[in-house]
Order: structure tokens, then sequence, then C-alpha cells
């Protein structure tokens, strides 16, 4: 069996222009709207020597988004424990997996003689769709995004009219079915504004590397991981549209690295959760070798796992360590065999499928692909039973469900006042008036502004985008105390 330290064996690299246009470095603005290439002087004189796919990752670091990260959920809804993980230090985590996954394929692959710059390019921008990849997820996590899709499903006469007579089925079902991964995409392409209609104005490498599912909410098809939920809205089809041309694929072929990334995210998933887990009580190390052994089959990689962590506990039982230290540091050591391992195994199934995953036709991710696919699949298993049905878990995922739909309510009345097609830019009534304000101002630019393609689209479509983007931009404690803010205002009249 193959060594956890083993890099995969170099292999012929692929056509020129294949990667070329895989990692085109050209931006949806246009050079003579501002757009700076890497030789180009900044403003203080200084020549950039950074490639352009290396300042997408800076672009993204420095957005406020990012930033509100810090307080969403990871698992763990509202937690006091500053140790575990929010989802800003999970796509921390994630960022730096694909990076070094992203290396590792550069020299094993000798992609680095094909095109210039890949061997910085491909690792930076792993580490860009890393860090952006949950850009887009409302307050409380997954459970948001079933707020946001039963809100829906439960308004359809007020929000898309019975039998979909205000809105087409298409539309609705961009908020029926929400999607957090869509909504990064439109937050980075249209909401993150600067000066312009761009948003953060992205490479179009990053911003096809970025979608996991690369079809609009009608094209989903669950037998295939690329299409089994959406990439993005109809507001942003047509840029959907373009961003895949530019880099020789099309809807519903998925950019190679997407499929790392989608890896990388799935590991830090599968291992971190349950160190997250053990460090609340909720399980311990040596529940987790005993569940991984007793649902092992005779699988040779786990087998191989345990055995090397469990000789690393023994190591530790001699230290003098409490059991909380003593759980602590075992999972810590777990944790670096188990992200090597993975790691490691996904870069050989990559490498040994390679033709598939670079033309973006392969229906299966990465994971499933390799030998350690029973692993993760356990390690899902496991977190499942110790942490997600955990009833602290529950009862902060409800106040968020609850609190989500409630401000949905409030937010929707408000909206409803408006029309900016007929100039009415915000509600004649005071409280709806004050809700509305509430809104970010880039987002009410965008809807009493509508520019290019969102001008064919219909008022109450761009109504539930503003809805949608609003809720989604919220951190967990705002959308707690902001409802508490609201109600407070509408129960004095």
């Amino acid at each position: 069996m193959t060594s956890m330290q083993e890099t995969p064996f170099p292999v012929t690299a692929e056509p020129r222009s294949v990667w070329t246009s895989l990692l085109n470095a050209n931006r949806r603005k246009k050079s003579d709207a501002g757009n700076e290439t890497p030789e180009a002087s900044s403003g203080s004189g200084r020549v950039e020597l950074r490639t352009e796919i290396e300042r997408d990752f800076d672009r993204i670091l420095f957005c406020a988004p990012v930033r509100r990260m810090a307080d969403k959920t990871q698992v763990f809804p509202l937690d006091r424990n500053d140790s575990v993980r929010n989802r800003l230090t999970h796509s921390h985590e994630v960022s730096n997996l694909a990076r070094s996954f992203g290396t590792t394929l550069v020299y094993s692959n000798n992609i680095a003689s094909e095109v210039s710059t890949a061997v910085r390019d491909i690792p930076s921008l792993l580490a860009a769709v890393g860090l952006v990849h949950d850009l887009g997820n409302p307050p409380f996590g997954h459970q948001g995004e079933g707020a946001i899709q039963s809100w829906f499903s439960d308004n359809i006469n007020i929000v898309a009219g019975k039998k979909f007579s205000i809105l087409t089925e298409r539309q609705y079902r961009d908020f029926l079915k929400f999607e957090g991964n869509a909504q990064a995409f439109r937050l980075v392409t249209r909401l993150q504004v600067l000066n312009d209609d761009f948003g953060l104005d992205l490479t179009v490498a990053t911003l096809a590397a970025m979608m996991k599912y690369p079809v609009g909410s009608m094209g989903v098809n669950k037998s295939n991981v690329c299409t089994k939920k959406h990439g993005f809205f109809l507001s942003e089809e047509s840029i959907a549209k373009h961003v895949l041309e530019s880099v020789g694929l099309a809807i519903g072929k998925r950019h190679p690295m997407s499929y790392i990334m989608e890896a990388c995210d799935d590991i830090a998933y599968a291992v971190l959760d349950i160190e997250d887990a053990v460090k609340k009580g909720l399980a311990s190390f040596s529940d987790l070798l005993a569940y991984l052994e007793h649902h092992a089959s005779g699988d040779e990689v786990i087998a191989d796992l345990v055995a090397k962590s469990r000789a690393k506990h023994i190591e530790y039982r001699l230290l003098d360590l409490s059991p909380a230290e003593l759980n602590d540091v075992s999972m810590q050591r777990f944790r670096v065999y188990a992200i090597g391992l993975m790691i490691n195994s996904c870069v050989r199934a990559f490498v040994s499928c390679k033709d598939g995953f670079i033309e973006g036709t392969t229906n299966k991710a990465l994971l499933d692909s390799s030998d350690v696919k029973l692993l993760r699949r356990l390690l899902g298993d496991f977190s499942f039973n110790h942490t997600f049905q955990h009833r602290s878990v529950l009862e902060v995922e409800l106040t968020g469900y609850n609190t989500i739909r409630g401000l949905m309510d409030i937010f929707w009345a408000a909206i409803l006042e408006t029309n900016p097609d007929n100039g009415v830019n915000r509600p004649s009534h005071p409280y709806n008036r004050y809700v509305f304000m509430r809104i970010s101002e880039n987002y009410r630019r965008v809807y009493n502004s509508p520019s290019g393609d969102l001008k064919g689209l219909p008022l109450r479509y761009r109504q539930c985008l503003l809805l949608t983007d609003m809720i989604s931009g919220m951190t967990d404690s705002f959308a707690v105390n902001l409802l508490q803010e609201l109600r407070s205002y509408q129960a004095r009249g």
C-alpha cells in the first residue's frame, strides 16, 4: 500500500491549449475600463509582481463578506467555544488544503512546463476557490438554506402566484431550491460593488473554478455530481455562460479545479467536524477508532490509519495528560494522518483519471474515485450520529430556522411596497421604510437601478433576489439581534 508521504508519479502534461484556456486570467471588465495587467504599475509606482490569479485570492480575502463568515455557522450555531470552527476558519482550512493539493499536482503532473505561470497559478487558484466557496451561505449553515427554501415553498401564492402567473417556473425555482453556491457566484460577480457592475471582477479562471455546479436551477440532475444542485441564478446566467466559454467549457461541464476544491471541502468536513465534536465532549477519540474498526470491512487504508493513530494514542497515555488533553492530542494526530492520507489518495486519483476531470465530464466526485471512499463515508456517518443529531445542535438550529423565516416575513412586506420601475424606491409606511433601509446599501442599489441583463427580469423576481441577498448576507448573531429589534419596533405600533 502506498504510504501517506508518497507522491504520485509524474505523467505526461496536457496539450498547451487545454491548460492555457483553463487558466485564462482575463477579467470580465475590459482593459480600457481600468483593468490592469500584471506588469502595470500601481498608483504608488510599484511594479505589480503578482499574477492575475494571485490577485484574485487577495481580492477575495479583503472583501467584507469573508470577514462576516467569522460569525456564520460551520456545524455548531452560535457556539461560545472559541476553539470550535466557524465558517471562516473552515474556509481558510479548505483553502489551505486546496493550495497544498495544487502544489503537489503541479510538480507531479509536470503542468508547469506547458503553462509558464502554472506553478504559481494553480495553487493560488485553488486557494482562492477554497476561500470563496462558502461566501454565499446564509446564517445557520445548511439549516439556513432550508429555512429560505421552505419560506418560498409556503408563500408560493404571494411570491410566484398560483401556477406561476407572476414568475415563470424557472424564475421561482431559483428560490424554491435556493443555493448558497449560486449566491456566492452572484456576490462576487455583481453584489460586492466597487464602482461598477462587475463585483470583485475576478478572473474567468477563478469564476469558472468556483462554479461547483455549472448549471441553472432547471438543469439540476442529482445522478451527476456536477449537476446535483445549481451554481448560478437566472440573473447571472449570461455571466456564467461567458465565464465557462472563456475557459473552454460549457454549461454542465465542471472546471477540473472544482473537483479538487470539492474534495478538499469534503475532507475538511469529514475530519475536522469530528475534531470539533471531540472538543465539545460529544464523542471521544476511542469512540471514533472503535466505529472505524467495526465498519471498516477489511479496508486496508482504514486499518493502517487506525493502527498508526492508536500507536500515537498509546504513546500519549504515558504522558501526564488529563483525559481531555489526551482526547485532544490524539485527535490532532488523527487529523494529521487522515488529511495527509486523503489528500495524497485524491491526488493519485486525479492524475490516474485526469482526462475526465480536465474535460469536466466525470460524473462522480474525486473522493469517490479514490481509495479513501469508504473512509470518507464512515467519517461522515460518525459525524451525523454523534454531532448533527445532538440535542444542543438541533435546538439552536431550530432557533436559526425560525429567525430566518421571521426576518423574511418582515423584509418581504417592506420590499413589496417598493417598485423602482415606477420610481417607488422606498416604502411609504414608516415601519416598512425603516426595515427597507436596513437592507445593505449596495444590494438596494442593484435592485433600484437594474442594469444589463437585470433590466429584462420581472420586478417580482428582482424583489425575491433582494430578499435573499439581504438574508444570506447576515451573520448568525446579527440575524438574531435584528429580528429582536424589528419585532420590538413592530410591537410599539
